[in-house]
């Protein structure tokens, strides 16, 4: 049984790293039939005149320039990506912070997000909050394809990797998937300590999941976790020259905020593939 996406959003913003997004958002989206918007969203260079009361209107002025001309160079950058591009995007663009919140509404009707890995280096401007992806992948509960900071030059056909952990978050990160592993030219589920309550009779699992969904997988079980889980699953990546790694998105809530639990941390900040996570 084939697995489409239908509705792919694409996180657009003033960074370099905005056209292998459009790029590789598009490549999908010609494989499934499926649409394409690029949705501009960047932190105003205004945000900060709120801590500066002192600031003046010819510098008031200049942030808007500045922002105006982020927002130009965006676009620009887009328009000229659509020219090669086998699948047209639309664009759009948010008007008012936070951009998180506008984000996540546009997010609840596409099938698939593409983002990106924020600069690990923090040595260009922030165009967006540091925990952007995160906090976009958690409010909107819809499935988004992390693309590195350093980019990708595959259509993501070779080895793929599932990082399996019988959770929800997981499972909706399998499921969401689903038409990149089908593409797949090779899928390795890894697991640590994966222990599942029993059931006896016709229980089902993962290996009957995903042969029913047209996928063969090999299985590869490494002991008990660690505390560098998280290194640990990107080293085995690398050991299967995986294009693409599937896993859920975990943290927990602490007061009012929602913290990056410890895998997920190190993954988005030290990824060199596309992750596809969910929560």
């Amino acid at each position: 049984m084939k697995s489409f996406y239908s509705q792919i959003l694409v996180h657009i913003d003033p960074s370099a790293q905005t056209t292998g997004r459009l790029r590789l958002a598009s490549a999908l989206a010609h494989a499934d039939g499926a649409s394409v918007t690029g949705l501009y969203a960047a932190t105003s260079a205004q945000s900060g005149l709120a801590y500066a009361p002192e600031a003046g209107p010819e510098v008031v002025r200049a942030q808007i320039e500045l922002d105006e001309l982020n927002a130009a160079q965006a676009r620009a950058a887009f328009d000229a990506a659509q020219a090669s591009a086998p699948t047209r995007a639309s664009w759009a663009q948010v008007k008012d912070a936070p951009i998180v919140s506008a984000f996540v509404q546009q997010a609840f009707f596409a099938d698939l997000l593409v983002m990106g890995q924020p600069d690990p280096g923090r040595n260009t401007p922030l165009h967006v909050p540091a925990d952007f992806v995160e906090s976009v992948v958690v409010a909107s509960g819809k499935p988004a394809l992390v693309i590195p900071y350093i980019g990708v030059t595959s259509n993501l056909e070779g080895s793929a990797v599932i990082a399996w952990k019988p959770t929800r978050e997981t499972a909706r990160a399998v499921a969401a998937a689903l038409p990149l592993l089908q593409r797949a030219r090779e899928v390795h589920v890894v697991s640590w300590d994966a222990q599942e309550l029993a059931v006896g009779g016709e229980r089902l699992g993962l290996a009957a999941f995903l042969k029913a969904h047209g996928i063969e997988a090999s299985f590869h079980l490494q002991g008990k976790e660690t505390a560098d889980l998280g290194e640990m699953l990107l080293s085995r990546a690398f050991d299967f020259q995986a294009e693409l790694l599937v896993m859920g998105c975990y943290g927990h809530s602490r007061a009012r905020e929602w913290v990056l639990g410890g895998v997920s941390r190190t993954i988005l900040n030290s990824m060199t593939l596309p992750v596809l996570m969910a929560h």
